[in-house]
């Protein structure tokens, strides 16, 4: 064999004392497959001819045809075969002369990575049998005519998912015979929702369809108070997106044996989507300079980002949770992993993972903001996958936490997940992976105490109910919003609840103690405040109400902080202090105006025109501090998408966007971008300068590819506005 070898040396890998064989890790490398592999020596008089071989292969490929029709693949942009595992698909082999079951012996070969093996999974030899058995490799004929068969093949459900390469081998006396390498036969390999013997199958269609077909999405984001939505178009079937998905494993290094299991495809790619300790996907940024990169807001769907790293190799600048958990949601759905986008509200992220927040005052009853470390987002974003749990007891399968967003480690490496959905319901937080970090997300309590003169510190209030207030991801079928909490937690204040908690303590979660502190809540007044709503650039008023349900006579001073926050409720800037003084009557109740002025905020708002608020008084006969919080987010214009004439795929149709600068100032630097998957790929476009109250038209010529109800997309973004948004729900009549 070794003289018809080609020329070059290959280059071996270093040998290792440990294993026999290098590490398989890499969907894009192969070995060189011998056409002819002689048993021993070859008689002079030995012509291949003689013998069965194969002149053509065909593979049913396109969209139309049966294999991606019946494997629901038929939205994928490639040329190649994409099929599910665990169920049978069709080719056709055609030979130089008509196929003899009695004397002629052929079969076929699958083969993955640079080192392929039986035992591994790697190279899979498939005989041809009588029947085919469910969810195991096998082949059988369906069909003969003249020198041709057709060819049903049965995958296993449980095989690696990634891109093969195909080989017949026919048997002769003297050697055994192949075809060439033939990269139109690769053949693509993903998981089956549809198959029940899948770790991942989903037994409702309507779920599949939204949470493995969908190629768009919503983004819900805003706070507890004003949820805002927006759409985020996943393009997991887009041109070379399957071919990305499956790089960022190889970036991982995820061992090909092991890339059949969802449980380590979600946790190395929860790494692998940020750039922390790995140069993953995506760099985050969160402190509103965006220098060299792409606003996080200005994004409108994952295909840029992944068709960038795919073709640079480098990190793409820059991203924030909803962009992690965007891209993650292609990743997963593009690999066929029922994936969903969730945002929790008012999420907390605890340094110390003790289940408290604690947010500490001075003397005045402000915040200090050296000591208080810990912080609540608005709102954070991260992904649920489903798959069953093997490793875990029963009842822990079903949806699975994963977050791609950098937030803390998690086994030495920025990563979370799968957490089971259920596990951290119940507080079994036992189980792995990341369970105790969601738990605290979604359960921690905010306390607010201070130092004495003396060092005792004093717990001024605890607030059992502000973090993880709804959790909610887009409904299956449509673009409403669909309350996901009962899923994560029990109703607030319920023995079942109580219970779950003492189970996640009893698992190690460390919950405060309140021995070496004096609590003694506030009873006889209570204090609330309302934010009003209000459109960005417009005054706004803060209303404090103080309720004295004790017969005495109070006063409080009283306290208001407007902060300037990023999302992630770090703060930027104090833009408002008011102080005054309320004379409280007993039984009764009063209230208190605070006027926000426009002119207070616009020179320092960030991205997402985000606010917090702290309101604190000292009741003055008492001592006693009450204290309250809240995040308020300002109303962002939105752009406005139409169309022109009739939209038809394969013609050409005119869309425009709209926008009106609602700011007192112009606008500088101005940056559109406008896609939909299956219409147009993104566009982008420039402007110098919209001054302020002018309206800027854009327009784009495009062809849309695929009829069926499709959706633009657009966003705006500049250094004064972010998070400006615009959709349209189009309907692409079939040609």
């Amino acid at each position: 064999m070794s003289e018809t070898r080609s020329t070059k040396e290959e280059k071996k890998p270093p040998l290792n004392g440990r294993r026999a064989v290098p590490s398989n890790n890499s969907n894009d490398e192969e070995n060189e497959v011998p056409e002819m592999e002689p048993f021993g020596l070859i008689p002079r008089g030995f012509n291949p001819k003689d013998y069965l071989h194969v002149v053509d292969i065909h593979m049913f490929q396109e969209p139309h045809e049966i294999n991606k029709q019946e494997h629901h693949t038929d939205k994928y942009y490639s040329p190649k075969l994409i099929v599910r595992r665990g169920q049978p698909f069709q080719i056709q082999v055609d030979f130089n002369r008509p196929y003899k079951p009695e004397t002629d012996q052929f079969w076929l070969e699958y083969l993955i990575g640079r080192y392929p093996q039986q035992n591994k999974g790697t190279y899979i030899p498939i005989l041809v049998g009588d029947v085919l058995k469910p969810g195991e490799w096998g082949a059988k004929i369906t069909q003969k005519e003249n020198n041709s068969i057709r060819l049903s093949i049965m995958s296993s459900a449980t095989c690696i998912v990634g891109k093969f390469r195909l080989y017949v081998a026919v048997w002769t006396p003297f050697g055994i015979l192949r075809t060439p390498r033939n990269p139109a036969a690769d053949t693509y390999i993903l998981f089956n929702p549809w198959c029940q013997q899948d770790a991942v199958y989903l037994d409702d269609e309507k779920e599949r369809e939204e949470y493995v077909l969908n190629d768009v999405g919503i983004v819900f984001h805003g706070n507890i108070n004003d949820i805002k939505l927006r759409s985020w178009s996943y393009g997991q079937f887009e041109e070379n997106i399957l071919d990305a998905c499956l790089f960022l494993m190889d970036k991982a290094e995820l061992e090909l044996s092991g890339r059949g299991n969802p449980i380590k495809i979600c946790r190395v790619a929860s790494a692998v989507i940020n750039s922390r300790d790995d140069n993953g996907v995506i760099a985050g940024s969160w402190d509103n300079t965006y220098t060299y990169g792409v606003a996080p807001s200005a994004w409108t769907g994952s295909v840029d980002i992944l068709l960038e790293y795919y073709s640079s190799k480098q990190p793409v600048r820059y991203g924030q949770c909803w962009v992690f958990a965007g891209v993650f949601n292609t990743f997963l759905r593009c690999l066929g992993i029922p994936a969903r986008l969730v945002t929790n509200y008012s999420s907390a992220h605890d340094n110390n993972a003790n289940l408290q927040l604690d947010f500490f005052l001075d003397d005045e009853g402000k915040v200090d903001t050296k000591l208080t470390k810990d912080s609540v987002w608005n709102y954070h974003c991260w992904n649920e996958a489903w798959m069953t749990r093997p490793d875990l007891p029963v009842g822990f399968g079903g949806w699975q936490v994963v977050d791609g967003t950098p937030q803390e480690t998690s086994d030495g490496m920025y990563r979370c997940g799968p957490a089971s959905v259920q596990a951290i319901k119940h507080g079994h937080v036992c189980f792995q992976f990341d369970a105790p970090f969601v738990y605290a997300e979604v359960n921690s309590d905010i306390v607010y105490s201070r130092m004495e003169k003396n060092g005792t510190q004093v717990i001024e209030k605890i607030d059992p109910t502000h973090i993880g207030q709804l959790i909610v991801t887009k409904e299956v079928g449509g673009d409403g919003m669909m309350d996901i909490t009962e899923e994560y937690k029990f109703q607030e204040g319920s023995a079942e609840e109580r219970l779950a908690l003492e189970t996640a303590v009893m698992y190690g979660v460390k919950k405060h103690t309140t021995q070496d502190t004096t609590y003694e809540p506030q009873t006889d007044v209570d204090m609330d405040f309302q934010v009003q709503k209000a459109v960005l650039g417009s005054d706004f008023k803060v209303t404090v109400t103080f309720r004295n349900k004790s017969h005495n006579h109070y006063t409080a001073t009283t306290y208001l902080s407007g902060n300037i926050v990023f999302y992630t409720g770090v703060t930027k800037n104090e833009f408002k202090k008011h102080s005054f003084s309320a004379k409280l009557e007993p039984s009764s109740s009063r209230t208190f105006d605070v006027v926000i002025k426009s002119s207070e905020y616009l020179s320092d708002l960030l991205d997402q025109a985000s606010f917090h608020f702290f309101v604190t008084a000292r009741i003055n006969e008492t001592g006693k501090i009450l204290a309250a919080q809240k995040a308020t987010v300002l109303e962002i214009p939105t752009l406005t998408i139409k169309t022109q004439g009739e939209m038809v795929a394969g013609k050409e149709m005119s869309v425009t966007v709209e926008f009106t600068n609602p700011l007192k100032q112009t606008l500088e630097n101005v940056t559109l971008r406008l896609e939909g998957p299956g219409v147009l790929r993104t566009m982008k476009k420039e402007f110098r300068q919209i001054p302020a109250n002018s309206t800027l038209i854009w327009e784009v010529k495009c062809i849309p590819k695929r009829p069926g109800l499709r959706k633009l997309i657009a966003s705006l973004n500049c250094d004064a506005l972010r998070h400006v948004y615009g959709e349209l729900n189009v309907q692409i009549q079939k040609p």
